[in-house]
């Protein structure tokens, strides 16, 4: 694609990173928010962790399990959530895996590079 235009199925784009076993993202900076496309495979989960940037969470494919602050919600495609800022979550998907779409407010500077981690 060209400058400033992607696709949310095209696996080349973005900057990749390896958040646990079995959850990968692809992230897209931008000047005041960082787009992440999140793909986790069935039953894996993502580190509990925190950050001080606001995140919003949209479930586009598949089943999970979204914990923030010890409370495990259930959501299937369509659900969204928003995690402020310090607060520890997670996601475990279901049986047939997740495609999460996150946006963050500010850009999260680790995710600026591939790599590994949440950190």
């Amino acid at each position: 694609m060209t400058a400033h235009f992607f696709n949310l199925y095209n696996e080349s784009d973005g900057i990749h990173r390896s958040l646990a076993d079995g959850v990968a993202t692809r992230i897209f900076p931008g000047q005041h928010a960082m787009l992440a496309v999140v793909r986790i495979e069935a039953e894996s989960e993502s580190a509990r962790h925190s950050h001080p940037e606001e995140q919003w969470g949209v479930l586009l494919e598949g089943t999970g399990m979204r914990i923030q602050n010890d409370v495990e919600h259930p959501v299937s495609a369509g659900d969204f959530w928003q995690t402020p800022s310090g607060v520890p979550h997670s996601f475990r998907a279901g049986s047939e895996g997740a495609l999460v779409f996150d946006v963050f407010s500010p850009p999260r500077p680790e995710y600026r590079k591939p790599g590994f981690g949440t950190t």
